[in-house]
């Protein structure tokens, strides 16, 4: 298959035409250059007044198959990834089993032909994790390591995190961690919160039970231990300035999510028990602080942490619903209006979700429109925004935390050269499931 783009805008401004050849970008040539003709195109894509972006990268999803497949599914997730301009996801380990052996991570593998999109898988650490089978097999990193537990009881201790760190750097593996430290939890304050569930609960309550110095303490911890052993340390789903700061100032990596960046405690009442999450909602004051740093790049990326809970199981108590919220699909859209309003540039999303991520986790061929690369590319319209409907997206949990707000979602996807998602014209159109191991 080939098809051509047309006087496509790309994220630097320039007006070009692609021309795609089965998986890959042939062709990367200024606007008029090509023709129908000339290119022997089997489809021909006006893109005049669109946009055509890499597909995003995004280096953190749980979706938590198998064993939570009640949640989410590899079909279901991947088909919410490219609704949203998703092309490539990256799955965390703490599933059932979780993926510390290699044994585990054959299953994952073997579940993961149901996607849609590309992927990797993330080998965990836990103190039954095999090293030696791990990393014989195709990982796409070690992570997201606990240094606290969340959904799954991960969490393990210093020794065993100092070991996995140095197994890590001996095999130049990057290192993701979940950087928070029970021993600065508030316990006190989750003590205080009330008993209603759902919208009612006393929410806030764990945002002051998981604490902005309990993150700030793990990420200096794992710093540390990171240049003990010279390994490549990532941060993930860094909720504070401080956090941020630290991993930059070591010359480590770290990550953001849309949660963390546009939603704050002040945002609970609304949201009650569906806004808990590790590590929690901060303040307005860190929310606003660390979307300066998103914007002035000191974070080096946006990912998810894609954790969808069903509704019945978000509708509890605030010591007993599960944490964690959706938003894979939700990821671009929310950062394209933030483009369209002014306060981010086309060129700061694309390195943020696409040409990073692939930097620093050394994904051959993805991240940006250039001939040779992998023909992963979503069209985008900034002038067509809509509202967020959690009955319109694609995730099996239905429901998302950004409620009737503005983004601008993709009318075409392709994960190499592949149709993955198509809203041209009337309803929308999946395609097959094609997403291959990009370690493999």
């Amino acid at each position: 298959m080939t098809t051509l783009f047309t006087n496509a805008t790309l994220a630097d401004g320039c007006v070009r035409d692609v021309l795609v050849e089965g998986e890959t970008i042939a062709r990367v040539a200024d606007a008029g250059t090509l023709d129908t003709a000339d290119a022997d195109a089997d489809e021909t894509v006006d893109c005049d007044g669109k946009h055509l972006l890499p597909g995003a990268i995004d280096a953190h999803v749980h979706f938590r198959e198998p064993g939570f497949a009640h949640k989410e599914d590899w079909h279901t997730g991947s088909r919410s990834a490219a609704a949203g301009g998703v092309t490539t996801v990256v799955d965390q380990p703490n599933t059932d089993p979780p993926t510390v052996t290699g044994e585990a991570v054959d299953e994952k593998a073997t579940l993961a032909g149901k996607s849609l999109v590309d992927f990797g898988i993330n080998g965990g650490v836990t103190a039954e994790w095999d090293p030696d089978s791990l990393f014989e097999r195709p990982i796409f990193a070690l992570g997201e390591v606990f240094l606290a537990d969340s959904t799954g009881d991960m969490g393990i201790d210093a020794d065993l995190f100092a070991d996995a760190v140095a197994r890590a750097a001996a095999e130049d593996t990057v290192v993701t961690v979940h950087a928070e430290d029970a021993d600065l939890f508030d316990r006190a304050a989750l003590e205080r919160a009330g008993d209603g569930t759902g919208r009612d609960a006393d929410v806030d309550a764990w945002s002051a039970f998981r604490t902005a110095a309990a993150e700030a303490a793990a990420v200096d911890r794992a710093l540390e231990v990171g240049a003990d052993s010279a390994a490549d340390i990532h941060i993930a789903h860094t909720s504070t300035p401080e956090g941020v700061d630290a991993a930059a100032s070591a010359g480590a990596t770290c990550e953001v999510t849309p949660h963390h960046l546009f939603l704050s405690r002040e945002n609970l009442d609304d949201l009650g028990t569906f806004g808990r999450m590790n590590p929690p909602l901060r303040s307005e004051q860190r929310r606003e602080a660390v979307f300066e740093r998103v914007a002035d790049g000191t974070v080096d990326i946006v990912a998810t942490d894609h954790a969808p809970h069903t509704r019945a199981e978000k509708d509890g108590s605030v010591r007993d619903a599960p944490s964690g919220v959706p938003g894979v699909e939700t990821m671009l859209p929310v950062l394209l209006q933030e483009v369209r309003t002014g306060t981010l540039t086309l060129e700061r999303v694309r390195d943020l979700v696409a040409a990073t991520p692939a930097e620093i986790f050394d994904v051959a061929g993805k991240g940006r429109v250039d001939e040779g690369n992998d023909a992963d590319l979503v069209l985008v319209d900034l002038d067509d925004a809509r509202e967020i409907r959690g009955d319109d997206l694609h995730s099996k949990c239905g429901w998302t935390p950004f409620e009737g707000r503005e983004a601008v979602f993709p009318e075409l996807t392709l994960v190499r050269g592949h149709v993955a998602y198509d809203a041209r014209g009337d309803g929308e159109r999946f395609g097959d499931a094609v997403g291959e191991n990009v370690r493999a």
